[in-house]
């Protein structure tokens, strides 16, 4: 919310205005307007998956292209549609391992900068909740707004006692006009959750009550003041960071009151320059507060764009705007630990029994694939030096594995790796030669020596060394009835054997598409031979049908040898 005026993105004011400044919705409108944008979605989805509607023939590099078309007019309908779609579809970026990277690549570029709502609606809404006007609660207080989102906009104010402050209002209306539009997306994900396709191995009705908690959390301002004061407090030792404080007596549900801080905008490099601040430490420090943030506190600023993070003229971090905040809890540390040790030691076994445990990956039938998968990601990053490392790849290629896979990454996994990919963007603008691998590089050192994020001794790591030995012990002398158990099976007939040649099923499966592309290059043949047999002897409409059988076939064709290009890019891959 530390956005200047001058940056508010231009809308037309004459229908962006009247929609978004309103303090009374029709239930039976957001209806139409929400279920017509679904309906048109799905229509679409169901255009780009034919082969048929692609002039020349489909390959990926159109089907892409037609992603991006998509995700761009699906990102211009969520902002028309207003807060509640704006706010979902930031939401929805972070789950890369629901949708594809054109869509999380545009749905992260929503900006909630919008039109600002009249002065007098601030006035109403401060009187509703204080009881008093603005001149008896503030010595002065600008009418135009110093930055319009979404959800709110801020004002600078005044305090009786002449301290500066910034008041920030929330929207007239809105929690109105949550009500109504979650309540018709519950339907809309009822239909997913039930849709053949769409709803076997995606829990979306948990993403749907996650998205109402985050969304509720963050138009309470009282809950967000209350994560500025733990924020602030968990940063009181360090120097290099300031947090403004709240003012309590100026606080409620639908308006927060804090301390103005100024300061020059951290991707404003120019003025950083002229301030005289060292641009290289500011990048490492952004890095740093982040880190500390993560492995020391385990409650994490969870949107920390270049608008929500400045620098004083003395080099302080400033970190404003604390309504969407992340948690880790000690029992998700302990269990990043064993995630941790398994990518140490480059156990695939070890890291998929750890994120099954997590709730980041479900269980499916065959775990082959998903073994494989996470054992490429091991040896493809894990022996990277630190400074041939990218955080932004790392998590593009870690979501493009998930993506149509059983992973399934909790909001706060995704809040973290979209934080470090927007912070090292930060950091980069900042120093072109920055890598946030190297900053991390000592924490994530202290962290495998001490054994945990909150500190523990030593013995931690020595501790989870012996529990492993014992486990493996445990194994060994339960090997010998294990083995009897199983004979025992096979002799009774309870234990059925299925054996399986994958090079002989391979094989086979190769025959059959070469049969299949044989039997249509035939048809092709023989009707394409046949219309030109019928056009010389003047039998055009005959001839026309010929053709167009042909030319049917021949689509039906190129989809069997694009099946069959995937085929063997597969098979290369094993």
């Amino acid at each position: 919310m530390s956005v200047p005026p001058s940056e508010l993105a231009p809308l037309p004011q004459n229908r962006q205005a009247y929609r978004w400044n309103r303090e009374n919705y029709s239930r039976r409108r957001r209806f139409l307007d929400i279920w017509a944008f679904v309906l048109q979605l799905l229509l679409s989805r169901w255009w780009m998956g034919k082969a048929w509607s692609y002039w020349g023939g489909i390959t990926e590099a159109k089907r892409s292209a037609r992603r991006r078309k998509q995700a761009l007019w699906i990102r211009e309908t969520l902002l028309d549609l207003g807060p509640t779609f704006i706010k979902v579809g930031q939401l929805f970026s972070t789950r890369a391992d629901l949708f594809p990277a054109e869509y999380v690549e545009e749905l992260a570029k929503l900006q909630d900068r919008v039109p600002a709502f009249s002065y007098e609606q601030v006035e109403r809404i401060i009187e509703q909740d204080f009881g008093r006007t603005i001149p008896e609660l503030f010595c002065s207080f600008d009418p135009i707004p110093l930055a319009a989102a979404s959800l709110g906009q801020v004002h600078r104010a005044q305090l009786q006692s002449g301290k500066e402050v910034v008041v920030k209002i929330q929207r007239p209306g809105l929690k109105q006009l949550f009500a109504i539009d979650l309540r018709i997306l519950k339907g809309i994900t009822h239909y997913f959750q039930n849709h053949p396709k769409w709803g076997p191995g995606r829990d979306w009705l948990g993403i749907y009550a996650e998205c109402c908690k985050i969304l509720y959390e963050e138009i309470d301002y009282l809950n967000e003041g209350r994560n500025a004061d733990q924020f602030r407090r968990n940063f009181r030792e360090q120097d290099w960071v300031y947090v403004p404080r709240v003012f309590w007596r100026y606080a409620s549900p639908r308006v927060l009151t804090l301390e103005y801080v100024p300061g020059i905008k951290i991707s404003h490099y120019d003025a950083i320059d002229a301030a005289g601040i060292d641009r290289k430490r500011l990048a490492q420090l952004s890095a740093k507060a982040y880190l500390y943030q993560l492995l020391t506190d385990g409650f994490f600023h969870a949107d920390p764009h270049p608008g929500n993070l400045a620098v004083s003229s003395n080099g302080q971090l400033i970190f404003y705007d604390f309504g969407m905040m992340g948690r880790i809890t000690p029992l998700t540390r302990e269990k990043l630990l064993t995630t941790f040790f398994g990518f140490a030691q480059k156990d695939a076994n070890q890291v998929m029994a750890s994120l099954i445990d997590l709730g980041a990956l479900l269980p499916v039938e065959d775990m082959g694939p998903i073994r494989r998968s996470i054992q490429y990601m091991l040896d493809n990053f894990m022996g990277q030096p630190f400074d041939k490392q990218s955080v932004a790849q790392i998590g593009d290629d870690l979501f493009e594995i998930a993506y149509d896979q059983p992973f399934r990454f909790p909001a706060t996994f995704t809040f973290v790796m979209r934080a470090f990919s927007t912070l090292e963007g930060v950091g980069r603008g900042l120093d072109p030669q920055f890598n946030f691998m190297e900053v991390a590089e000592p924490f994530a050192a202290e962290l495998m020596t001490n054994g945990g994020f909150s500190g523990k001794p030593r013995g931690d790591l020595l501790g989870e060394l012996g529990r492993q030995a014992a486990q493996v012990s445990n194994t060994a002398f339960s090997l010998p009835r294990r083995m009897e158990d199983t004979l025992d099976k096979l002799e009774q007939g309870d234990l059925r054997l299925r054996v399986r040649s994958a090079e002989t099923d391979r094989i086979l499966r190769r025959l059959n598409l070469t049969h299949m592309g044989t039997n249509y290059a035939l048809l092709i043949g023989m009707f394409t031979l046949s219309a030109t047999i019928l056009l010389v002897n003047k039998y055009v409409w005959l001839a026309a049908i010929a053709a167009f059988l042909a030319v049917v076939i021949s689509l039906v064709f190129l989809r069997l040898l694009l099946r069959i290009k995937r085929y063997d890019s597969f098979e290369r891959m094993l």
